[in-house]
């Protein structure tokens, strides 16, 4: 399971390249060091699972953060090509999108945290996940419709939605 990430305070006034190239280098790159030798290995045993914490955040740029959407997009790609090129050896990879995770990263978030759940709430979802072999899921469960309605608000009216 890969689990690490970062997130700075976000908002356009607090917005600089240098903290999105950390959180892209620790959210992303992080994750292509670590998951690129397991996934040659899972591959040449021919089993496995890979689970991979990506986020809500990936699935549209919002206007205060940047570098985090970028860092998750970025992730959430990246597993389903993992997918795509292990599958056919026995492994599955599941991408894992929580929404807020009640973790010492939420204290520091500033603005509306909704639908908040535990962390054990989340791990629940995530073995439940793991036991079926799904290739994704959204934890709680509720958050893919919400980005299903999110990813399909036009642009122009999107833009102008600030958080």
């Amino acid at each position: 399971i890969f689990a690490a990430g970062v997130n700075f305070p976000p908002g356009p006034a607090n917005y600089n390249f240098d903290g999105d190239r950390q959180m892209i280098e620790a959210n992303l790159i992080g994750a292509f060091a670590w998951l690129n030798p397991i996934a040659s290995m899972f591959q040449s045993a021919q089993r496995g699972q890979i689970v991979g914490i990506s986020s809500v955040a990936g699935d549209r740029g919002r206007v205060g953060n940047p570098g985090y959407n970028t860092s998750k997009a970025g992730l959430t790609t990246y597993l389903e090509a993992l997918r795509n090129r292990l599958t056919r050896h026995g492994v599955n990879v599941l991408t894992v999108k929580p929404g807020f995770v009640q973790t010492d990263m939420l204290k520091a978030a500033q603005g509306p945290t909704p639908f908040k759940i535990t962390a054990e709430k989340a791990a629940g979802d995530i073995y439940k996940a793991m036991r079926a072999r799904k290739q994704q899921i959204y934890t709680p469960w509720f958050w893919s419709w919400i980005m299903f309605i999110i990813r399909n608000i036009p642009s122009f009216i999107f833009r102008r939605m600030n958080f």
